[in-house]
């Protein structure tokens, strides 16, 4: 996309001279042409062929004054130039407008599409007839866009008189949320919409929905709705909703999980079934719960400067798998270090689909130089969030005195010598009573 950035610059602005004429005009969208090359069909790899494309869009029809003025540029072939009316406006998100200057550009890729009629079930009813309606009988594309940031994923169907560039989008469906993050338990919502264009035949015939879920080579069938015949399919799956009501009103055909789990993580593909066209958008959602932290023993013992004592932390009930264990002491006076990661072991799944890690480490105050003890402090680097467990660690018999034990032994130590001045005191005065006692026995 980088190679035509200065023709798509140059046809903004001869574009936009055109705006007050042709109605709302839509950003000028560059893409790539890409299909079979011609006597390879039917092969399981069959190579492609990509070409530069640009689309000039508008929501209004263009007419052939405008078309004439414009002048696409020469390093790309006029049969890839398009003139697309698109009344919804589907293009037009900002999306898929950079900024002027902007090195990032929205990715967008063209396709020859062959209407046909669907084999799944919830969809047969659309085309009942084995006849091809004459609307058939023309140009049909798809267009694949990603809007900048992951703020917009489109897929559109568009259909041309033969032989003619000027499209026109008759099935739009996008998402405004392509990756969605959730915790653990909470409502997801991953949205898809579609449009189908009010002139078009196909308008008012019937729609179906159908949500997908892959991950890693699995795949289920998570909901699907005849929107002809107003019945969802029977399906495995639980807590999956759709707004029924959005659904027929406004094309809402966002997917509803009631709580999200471990094994909701992955891709789901919303299709559209309108009778013979399909269109496609895919959600990444991804389920990131941080672990919970606990160090043992609780509470830890007091150590004696020699001895070694064993602590563990167990991190448990985290998602997706990659955490980091690493242990700190944080000193009386605030200072903290690390103490390294300990002995990590490996990951064990519970029933629910989350982890659980656990780190040991040996605390000895000689090698560690603990001095009289400070939190002893678990951290858990994980994607959803950063944690720590800290618990009290006392050294007992440690050389050095502490200011306390100073203030302390200072005061046992005047206990003591009032005690032995009153002991001194009170055997001094009974010796002399006893010696006066005993002159007086002599006279």
């Amino acid at each position: 996309m980088s190679e035509i950035s200065t023709i798509y610059k140059l046809s903004i602005v001869a574009f936009a001279l055109f705006c007050s004429a042709s109605g709302s005009v839509c950003p000028v969208l560059e893409c790539w042409f890409v299909q079979e090359k011609p006597g390879h069909g039917g092969g399981f790899s069959a190579p492609l062929s990509q070409e530069k494309s640009l689309l000039f869009i508008t929501t209004e029809a263009f007419s052939e004054d405008i078309i004439s003025k414009l002048q696409p540029p020469a390093d790309i072939s006029p049969s890839r130039i398009y003139y697309v009316t698109d009344a919804a406006g589907s293009f037009c998100s900002a999306a898929l407008n950079p900024p002027k200057g902007s090195v990032n550009k929205p990715k967008c890729e063209v396709n020859p599409f062959m209407p046909h009629a669907s084999m799944v079930r919830w969809a047969s009813a659309l085309t009942d007839s084995a006849q091809s309606p004459v609307y058939l009988q023309a140009d049909w594309f798809s267009v694949a866009a990603q809007g900048l940031d992951r703020q917009l994923t489109l897929s559109n169907i568009m259909r041309a008189p033969s032989a003619s560039k000027e499209p026109r989008v008759l099935l739009s469906v996008s998402s405004q949320t392509p990756a969605v993050r959730s915790r653990l338990g909470e409502p997801v919502l991953l949205d898809c919409g579609f449009w189908v264009d009010p002139s078009s035949p196909l308008h008012g015939s019937g729609f179906s929905i159908e949500w997908r879920y892959q991950f890693r080579g699995e795949g289920r069938l998570v909901l699907a709705h005849d929107g002809k015949n107003d019945r969802f399919a029977e399906t495995s799956e639980t807590g999956a909703d759709l707004d029924v009501p959005g659904l027929y009103e406004t094309g809402n055909a966002s997917l509803v999980l009631e709580e999200a789990q471990v094994r909701h993580s992955g891709t789901y593909i919303c299709s559209v079934y309108l009778p013979h066209l399909l269109a496609q958008v895919a959600v990444e959602l991804e389920i990131v719960e941080p672990p919970s932290l606990a160090v043992y023993p609780s509470p830890l013992p007091l150590l004696v400067p020699g001895q070694v004592l064993p602590v563990q932390c167990e991190a448990s009930g985290f998602a997706p798998h990659s955490l980091e264990l690493s242990w700190e002491f944080r000193a009386a006076d605030g200072t903290s270090r690390s103490l390294g990661q300990g002995s990590v072991t490996g990951h064990r799944q519970a029933s629910d689909g989350t982890f659980s890690q656990s780190s040991r480490l040996e605390l000895d105050s000689g090698k560690l130089g603990l001095g009289r003890g400070g939190d002893v402090v678990c951290v858990s680097k994980h994607e959803g969030e950063t944690r720590r467990a800290a618990a009290a660690l006392s050294v007992i018999g440690v050389s050095a005195p502490s200011i306390e034990d100073s203030m302390a032994m200072v005061a046992v130590a005047l206990v003591l010598y009032g005690m032995i001045k009153f002991l001194s005191w009170t055997f001094s005065s009974s010796d002399s009573s006893d010696a006066d006692l005993k002159d007086k026995k002599e006279k």
